[in-house]
């Protein structure tokens, strides 16, 4: 019986190159299902497979039972994100999990970089006013010689420090697991707490993975006794960072300044999703990692996963 691998990042899929080439030189049997996939649509399918290659499905203890009960040895993921899957359930029905770290940092720090400076240049406003013949303009605000909050210091959250300091940036950081001789170094300023951070910082970056401990990390009590008025929140991290009435409290009581967000709690966004029409909001659909070369890097990573996990025969 041939090996049987369904496909659902669709990353992998809309960019063509030498991740497609390996994977599909191997003479599996592949299926591909565009995702990220619910409970519901993996819940007939997930048990059917030997291994997937996944984006942000929904990977609950039941689906992983089912899995389990079926053919499934191994669980690749496509990004770095392992927040989707219940670890805890994997580990116990032994199925091996693997993920894509230190892939996508450049490609996420320059998407958060072009939401900031669309934002504070108001392109975001003006584009759609010059291609329907106008010419209204607004008037822009400057980034340099403020400070940015840095919330989290792993791989992109260090590159968002060299581009901070490129474009004349103060930095501030926020980070649980120090680095001492990272942030001596590079002349951080390390505030204890996020609210000290918040208190500081005039645009304020998310780059810690969701977990019990950071969901609403961006809560209610934080925006209204800790944020500095005026504040730009950028999230390219998980949508459940933050507390949306939070958000939408912050936006219109002058408090946040902006709200700029390449994830959602949502995805895909929908119709009525709330703030998405407002002007101070900008929303991309979870792009920041979906440039050429950090497919290429990540598609190949969770190849290799696979084909390791399959070598050792985990």
């Amino acid at each position: 019986m041939k090996f049987k691998v369904l496909l659902t990042s669709t990353s992998f899929m809309d960019a063509p190159g030498a991740h497609q080439d390996l994977l599909y030189s191997q003479g599996f049997d592949i299926d591909t299902m565009r995702g990220p996939l619910t409970e519901d649509e993996l819940r007939p399918v997930v048990g059917n497979y030997d291994a997937i290659i996944c984006g942000d499905d929904e990977y609950t203890a039941e689906i992983l039972e089912i899995a389990k009960g079926g053919r499934l040895k191994y669980l690749s993921k496509y990004g770095v994100g392992l927040d989707r899957i219940n670890l805890a359930k994997a580990r116990e029905l032994g199925i091996p999990v693997t993920n894509c770290p230190s892939v996508n940092q450049n490609s996420v720090a320059e998407h958060a970089f072009a939401l900031l400076l669309a934002f504070v240049k108001n392109i975001h406003l003006e584009y759609p006013i010059t291609k329907a013949g106008g010419w209204k303009r607004y008037v822009s605000t400057e980034i340099y010689g403020k400070k940015m909050g840095i919330v989290g210091l792993g791989a992109i959250g260090k590159e968002m420090v060299k581009r901070a300091r490129g474009f004349g940036l103060e930095v501030i950081a926020y980070e649980k697991f120090v680095d001492h001789t990272y942030i001596k170094e590079n002349n951080i300023s390390l505030a204890e707490s996020i609210e000290a951070l918040a208190a500081q910082a005039d645009i304020i970056t998310l780059h810690v993975p969701h977990t019990p401990e950071t969901e609403g990390m961006i809560g209610e009590k934080l925006v209204k006794e800790s944020l500095k008025p005026g504040t730009i929140i950028i999230n390219t991290a998980r949508g459940k960072l933050v507390n949306l009435d939070a958000i939408k409290y912050g936006l219109e009581n002058n408090i946040i300044a902006g709200y700029l967000a390449d994830v959602l709690d949502i995805e895909p966004m929908p119709k009525d999703y709330p703030m998405k029409d407002w002007p101070n909001v900008l929303i991309t659909p979870h792009i920041s990692s979906r440039s050429y070369e950090s497919v290429i890097r990540q598609g190949t990573f969770a190849v290799n996963n696979l084909l390791d996990l399959i070598s050792a025969g985990k």
